[in-house]
C-alpha cells in the first residue's frame, strides 16, 4: 500500500491557503474599515450634493448641506457598518477553508483504508 503525504494533496494547500487568508483579512480589517469609511464618506457626499444639484435644477428651494454633515443619519458611515463589508468574505473563505479540511480527512481516510 502507498501511503501519500500529507502535503501530496491539493486539499492540504488549499486548506493552508484560505487560512492564512482568514489571517491576512483578520489583519488588514481595522485598516480596511478605516479605508472605506473615508471612500464611502466621500461617495455618499458626492451623492448629496448631486441630489441637491438635481433639486436645485427643478426649481425646489436650496438645502444647506453643511448644516446636515453633522447628522448621523448616515448609518453607513459608523466603524464596522460599511455598504462593501468584509465579513462576506471571510464567510467565504471560512467554507472553503472547512470544506477543504473536510476533504482533507476523506482523502486520508480513504488512503489509510
Amino acid at each position: 500500500m502507498h501511503d501519500r503525504r500529507l502535503t501530496d494533496s491539493p486539499w492540504f494547500w488549499l486548506l493552508v491557503f484560505s487560512l492564512f487568508a482568514l489571517v491576512g483579512i483578520a489583519v488588514i480589517s481595522p485598516k480596511y474599515d478605516r479605508r472605506q469609511g473615508q471612500i464611502e464618506g466621500r461617495f455618499l457626499g458626492r451623492e448629496q450634493a448631486a441630489a441637491e444639484r438635481a433639486r436645485r435644477a427643478a426649481g425646489l428651494p436650496a438645502k444647506d448641506l453643511a448644516a446636515e454633515a453633522g447628522e448621523p443619519a448616515m448609518t453607513a458611515m459608523t466603524p464596522g457598518r460599511r455598504l462593501i463589508p468584509l465579513w462576506p468574505v471571510m464567510i467565504a473563505v471560512a467554507g472553503v477553508a472547512a470544506a477543504s479540511a473536510a476533504m482533507l480527512v476523506r482523502e486520508r481516510r480513504a488512503i489509510s483504508t
